[in-house]
């Protein structure tokens, strides 16, 4: 699949379905992800807050728990929402440390939807430090 012909729509619907679910108290930012998978399965996430933030899970953290949870692989394509007001979602630009999550789970080709057009994971995190920079 190229960008054109990826399940674009699908993802969002995911992604949609998984944002309702989210558990903002705190921020009221609500956020869903969602991704096709190397075998063709939709998985989704959505953020989950807690009192003590720094143990607050993001959407694509849900996400990555879900795609080893249903058997592993990698991604091939990824969107995010985000939601402040009731009925307006807007694709979002996951922040630097879910970049990394995608990165280390990606696909050789890994596409991402942002509000700028489609890029892929290296227009996001360049340079970035994955599994080839540990010592073997």
């Amino acid at each position: 699949m190229t960008a054109n012909t990826a399940p674009w729509s699908q993802l969002e619907a995911a992604a949609a379905a998984a944002l309702s679910q989210a558990y903002a108290p705190y921020s009221k930012f609500r956020v869903g992800s969602a991704a096709q998978t190397s075998d063709g399965r939709m998985i989704s996430g959505c953020n989950v807050e807690n009192a003590a933030y720094g143990v607050t899970l993001c959407a694509e953290c849900s996400m990555i728990g879900q795609l080893f949870a249903t058997g592993g692989g990698t991604l091939e394509y990824f969107l995010c929402f985000g939601q402040l007001a009731e009925g307006e979602l807007e694709l979002i630009t996951p922040c630097g440390r879910c970049r990394q999550i995608l990165f280390e789970h990606r696909g050789a080709n890994l596409l991402i939807k942002t509000a700028r057009g489609i890029v892929g994971i290296e227009d996001l995190l360049p340079d970035a430090f994955g599994p080839q920079n540990l010592n073997a």
